[in-house]
């Protein structure tokens, strides 16, 4: 979880390879009307993230109910969006970074749908996960080799 540019979709792949687990990405979850408002500029309400986080928990639960361990990216924003996502088992990795340096990485990706300008709406929009909530947060200063080994790591004791 995190906002976009955060390198939570590099990171969240290398961790699935090398456990060998599930992988999904959760932006191509997204109903083409998201897409476009998105590539448009306009950020999304949360009435526009509803069906999506229903999709991603649908994929969540079907691996939860299979034993298919997995990795799903989604911004998770919310504590809100986190609750529907949310399940025995689930374990949110947050990767955190300051709003320079993902913009910066923003602006040198390319294919993206997500423009740098909501970038802002996303940093004002996101609760990070509390104390209650399963999650480990890591810096998203490094590179995505040592991002993804501290997540390996972390979750060790958890698997």
């Amino acid at each position: 979880m995190g906002v976009s540019g955060s390198g939570k979709s590099t990171v969240a792949a290398m961790v699935a390879e090398q456990l060998g687990w599930d992988f999904a990405e959760g932006d191509a979850m997204h109903p083409q009307a998201n897409v476009d408002k998105m590539h448009a500029g306009t950020p999304l309400t949360d009435e526009d993230r509803w069906p999506w986080l229903d999709v991603i928990a649908a994929w969540i639960r079907s691996h939860l109910d299979g034993g298919t361990p997995g990795v799903v990216t989604c911004s998770a924003l919310k504590r809100s969006y986190r609750d529907v996502l949310r399940a025995p088992g689930v374990v949110f990795v947050h990767v955190a970074g300051d709003g320079s340096l993902i913009e910066d990485r923003m602006s040198k990706r390319s294919g993206h749908f997500m423009p740098t300008s909501l970038l802002q709406s996303q940093l004002a929009t996101l609760e990070p996960p509390q104390d209650d909530e399963a999650h480990i947060t890591v810096a998203a200063d490094r590179t995505p080799q040592e991002e993804s080994a501290e997540v390996i790591e972390r979750l060790a004791p958890r698997r």
